[in-house]
């Protein structure tokens, strides 16, 4: 009997303390979208098949690298600004490097304003760097710690010049 208790109250300390932590989070990202540099062309092609009016693929004024693509990304951020991250497959999708992580470090920025003025929440700025497959895990304080988040959106951005290479797809969801 006392055993069965002990064993309980183990069970309980250990599922409860996970199940509060699951109820203090701003946002959750399940999937990762890569960068798609240009969002849209106009006017007649030029003979070297460019075109006049090009319109980057800018997301809260940040400027799309690329074009790079992500097999998976997961992400949570709690209420206190803590930040994990997990990214596979984050590579080059053109060019003669395609399929290569381009020794590209990474680092992660949260905006929560659904129009500007936007703030960037920002992981270290020096980034962890890719592995060879385009893996890569943040963990870290968002600077500065939102305090709430109604509009979020996450990119993973280059170390090197802070344009983004992939942005989370957040998941609204929260009975998991």
């Amino acid at each position: 009997m006392v055993k069965n208790a002990a064993v309980i109250l183990l069970a309980l300390g250990l599922i409860g303390p996970v199940s509060a932590h699951e109820r203090d989070f701003l946002a959750r990202f399940e999937g990762g979208i890569g960068v798609t540099p240009v969002a849209n062309v106009a006017g007649p092609v030029n003979a070297d098949g460019t075109f006049p009016n090009v319109k980057l693929n800018l997301v809260r004024g940040i400027s799309p690298a690329g074009p790079w693509r992500i097999a998976d990304l997961r992400a949570v951020v709690d209420a206190d600004g803590r930040i994990k991250v997990r990214g596979r497959g984050l590579l080059l999708a053109s060019g003669n490097s395609i399929g290569q992580n381009a020794n590209q470090s990474v680092f992660a920025t949260l905006f929560c304003e659904a129009a500007a003025p936007f703030v960037e929440r920002n992981t270290a700025l020096v980034g962890v760097p890719l592995e060879p497959n385009g893996d890569f895990r943040i963990d870290d304080t968002l600077n500065p710690a939102p305090s709430e988040c109604p509009s979020p959106v996450l990119l993973i951005r280059s170390s090197g010049n802070g344009t983004w290479f992939a942005a989370g797809i957040p998941t609204l969801r929260d009975d998991e």
